[in-house]
């Protein structure tokens, strides 16, 4: 995973798990829903990256 991510992107991935955890142990619902959050955000940004590979013929 580090090949893709690089050491920036693990680091970026750590932080964003942490603050979630964080964010539930003061309040499970917020957390939750941040979470959902960035699930959503991260399958958008998939489906962006899919639709511009396909359009450059890479896929």
């Amino acid at each position: 995973m580090r090949d893709t991510l690089g050491l920036t992107g693990l680091v970026g991935v750590a932080l964003l798990i942490l603050a979630v955890g964080l964010l539930t142990v003061y309040d499970p619902v917020i957390g939750g829903g941040i979470a959902l959050l960035l699930a959503g955000l991260g399958l958008i940004a998939k489906g962006v990256a899919d639709s511009a590979m396909r359009i450059f013929g890479l896929k």
